[in-house]
């Protein structure tokens, strides 16, 4: 039985090499997910796909409905959840097309429901999120990173924000004050909700541009975005068919 899913963010709605077996509509007490559940094999392995912002990337960041995909993964099995993210570089680290696998993250966001402890409790549920990443998903996917020849930062902070604007460079100015290396607008509640599931769960987050005001400050164009994810896509799909190989 699978036991693996990885999440797709911008630059990742399908998985190159898939051998798809079936897809797989689920309906949550939250609402609909995102879109089917994809199962296939990669590499010989099976494993479950899903695209955070559908299959047509048509969803922003802050209409995902979050608590129905990690209900949606947990219900079909899951244990294990890979999160595909692109993030801006704050740190100097983390210029475009650099990998990093975060492993502390900070919510700037407001307004998403973001937990499953609200409704007909028998008492206030509390879950410790101290370290909100797995560590042994993390050392997992750092070990590939190397087997696949590429470098990449082995912690990091993301910093989570609203979206779907990007960010002033004054807002980046304080993110980094805050200690955030990366931005993204996916993070949260995203890793939370895992949390409350019981899911191991990581991040492989890939640089798209520089944050605002970051690199040589001119303003961030969406065509290099999408030319930086391209190439950051593509390490990221190396590091994910060598994680499946060893598995």
């Amino acid at each position: 039985m699978v036991d693996l899913a990885i999440i797709g963010g911008t630059g990742l709605t399908s998985l190159d090499g898939l051998e798809i077996v079936r897809r797989e509509v689920v309906h949550t007490p939250f609402g609909e997910p995102s879109g089917p559940l994809t199962h296939g094999m990669l590499n010989g392995k099976e494993v479950l796909f899903l695209a955070r912002h559908g299959y047509g990337h048509t969803i922003p960041p802050h209409r995902i409905n979050y608590r129905a995909n990690l209900w949606a993964l947990h219900h079909a099995g899951i244990k294990r959840v890979i999160a595909v993210a692109a993030v801006g570089g704050i740190h100097d680290d983390l210029p475009p097309g650099a990998l990093a696998i975060p492993d502390q993250i900070i919510d700037y966001t407001w307004g998403r429901p973001s937990t499953y402890f609200e409704d007909d409790l028998t008492e206030v549920t509390h879950i410790d999120f101290s370290y909100p990443y797995c560590d042994e998903l993390r050392a997992l996917l750092i070990d590939q990173c190397k087997a696949a020849g590429l470098n990449a930062c082995e912690t990091g902070t993301y910093g989570a924000t609203q979206g779907p604007r990007l960010e002033t460079a004054a807002e980046i100015a304080r993110m980094g004050r805050d200690g955030c290396t990366m931005v993204g607008m996916t993070g949260m509640p995203e890793a939370v909700l895992a949390r409350e599931l019981d899911l191991n769960y990581a991040c492989c987050a890939v640089s798209a541009n520089w944050a605002a005001g970051k690199g040589d400050g001119s303003v961030i164009s969406m065509a290099e975005i999408e030319e930086n994810l391209k190439t950051g896509m593509e390490s990221v799909r190396k590091v994910l068919q060598q994680l499946l190989s060893s598995l």
